[in-house]
């Protein structure tokens, strides 16, 4: 009786066993499988989502402008500049970065039209905005734009002081004019889609 006891929890054992193996092979996850199909992620550490960092964009609705030169797009939520081409936010955030930040925000943008393609602009194309016939206070834009919440205060650009690479080029939309300040400084950013020329960056 005991031999007959002693074999039946084997082969229950036996069993169990079995079937916990075959459940894994055919569906569970084995610490090896798991390990192998773990991949490092090159953005750890980064805020999961970067349209967190600035706040929404405009979400529609009229597209005042008494200008012929700019053209509400993607649900009026940007801004295109007919005589650049450049697609500009039409609510830039206002929120100061360093300027290794504000390239990164711009890249991660999305909360501008659904889309993707997003950057930081350079100098010429940050530049092309200003109207230098407003005076200060600013913000130093053509009359009749449709933008929103652009601050009479220094943008980053893209764009590098070639003679001091601790250094970038920034436009402050308070009297317009363009300089350069360490990189460590605390600037806005106002992302830009379109064509871009290498040879300023």
């Amino acid at each position: 009786m005991n031999r007959r006891r002693f074999l039946a929890v084997t082969v229950g054992v036996l069993v169990l066993s079995v079937g916990l193996v075959l459940a894994n092979y055919g569906g569970g996850v084995t610490p090896a499988l798991a390990a192998a199909s773990v991949k490092e992620d090159p953005h750890a550490g980064l805020p999961q989502n970067w349209d967190q960092a600035l706040p929404a964009n405009d979400p529609g609705g009229a597209c005042p402008s008494n200008s012929s030169r700019f053209t509400c797009v993607m649900g009026n939520t940007a801004v295109r500049d007919n005589e650049t081409g450049l697609v500009w936010e039409k609510s830039p955030g206002t929120t100061a970065y360093l300027w290794s930040t504000a390239r990164v925000v711009c890249t991660h943008l999305l909360t501008t039209g659904n889309r993707k393609g997003w950057r930081l602009p350079s100098i010429p194309e940050l530049a092309s905005l200003v109207d230098p016939t407003v005076a200060s206070p600013g913000p130093t834009l053509p009359l009749g734009h449709p933008f929103l919440n652009v601050q009479s205060f220094a943008y980053w650009s893209a764009t590098a002081k070639a003679a001091d690479p601790t250094s970038a080029w920034e436009v402050n939309f308070n009297d317009g004019s363009v300089g350069t300040d360490d990189k460590t400084a605390a600037f806005h950013a106002w992302c830009v889609r379109g064509g871009m020329n290498a040879d300023t960056y």
